[in-house]
C-alpha cells in the first residue's frame, strides 16, 4: 500500500519509520477507538474503510468522513501530551491498518530529523480537509454536497465506472452531507430518476458517471 504521505521521507528514513510500527486489524463495525479516548498513535489505513463521526453539543451524531486505503487518521495524537480523540473511528468493513505510537514516532524525531517533514505534511493535509469541510458546509447547497460525496465515494470503494457500489446507506450519506436523510433521499431519487445512479437497500450505484460528476461540480 503506498502512502503518499510517506513520499517526502528518504528511503531509509521511511524504512526506520515502517519498523517502528505495528499493523493491527478490525472486524467490520468495530471502533478503533472512541472519541475522548488518550490520542495516542497514529494510523495508516492499508485496506478497508472506516467513518469518522462526532457527538454534537446537541448529543447527535455527526459523520465527517468516510476514508480508504491510503488514508491516515489520529495525526493529532503526534502533537502533545494528554491529549483525547475528537472523534470516534469505526471499521465499515473489514480493516487493517499501521499504527505508530505517539512514544516511537518521539524516538524517530529525536533520532531523524527528517521525520519533521513527515510531520509537517500530515498537518498540511489535515488542515486542506477541514478547509475543504468547511467551505462545503457553508457555501455549497445541498443536492450539491451530496452528489459531491457519491463522486468522491464512487473513487473510495471502487473506480467511478459504471457498475461501482457504494455500499453506505442513506442514512450515513446524509451524515457526510450536513443534511437530513429525507433530504438526501430526495437528491438520490433525482439522481436516479434521471439515470445516474440506482438505489438498493444499503448501497448505491453508478450508472452513469459523466453527468453525475457533471451535476456535482
Amino acid at each position: 500500500m503506498r502512502f503518499p504521505v510517506l513520499d517526502s521521507l528518504d528511503g531509509d528514513t521511511r524504512s526506520r519509520l515502517i519498523r517502528a510500527g505495528q499493523r493491527r486489524r478490525f472486524r467490520r463495525n468495530e471502533v478503533v477507538f472512541h472519541e475522548g479516548d488518550p490520542a495516542n498513535a497514529l494510523h495508516l489505513l492499508m485496506a478497508g474503510h472506516v467513518s469518522v463521526r462526532v457527538t454534537t453539543p446537541m448529543g447527535d451524531t455527526a459523520i465527517l468522513a468516510v476514508l480508504g486505503p491510503g488514508a491516515t487518521f489520529g495525526e493529532l495524537a503526534l502533537l502533545s501530551d494528554n491529549r483525547l480523540r475528537a472523534a470516534t473511528v469505526a471499521a465499515l468493513d473489514p480493516v487493517e491498518t499501521f499504527v505508530l505510537t505517539k512514544d516511537q514516532f518521539t524516538r524517530l524525531r529525536q533520532e531523524l530529523p527528517s521525520v519533521e517533514r513527515f510531520l509537517i505534511d500530515l498537518l498540511a493535509a489535515y488542515i486542506g480537509q477541514l478547509n475543504e469541510r468547511l467551505i462545503e458546509a457553508l457555501y455549497m447547497p445541498v443536492e450539491k454536497r451530496v452528489l459531491r460525496h457519491i463522486v468522491t465515494l464512487s473513487h473510495l470503494y471502487g473506480d467511478g465506472s459504471p457498475g461501482t457500489i457504494i455500499p453506505l446507506t442513506q442514512e450515513t450519506l446524509a451524515g457526510l452531507a450536513g443534511t437530513t436523510r429525507s433530504t438526501t433521499n430526495q437528491v438520490l431519487r433525482r439522481a436516479e430518476a434521471a439515470g445516474m445512479i440506482s438505489l438498493d437497500r444499503g448501497r448505491v450505484k453508478i450508472e452513469d458517471p459523466e453527468p453525475l460528476v457533471r451535476r456535482a461540480h
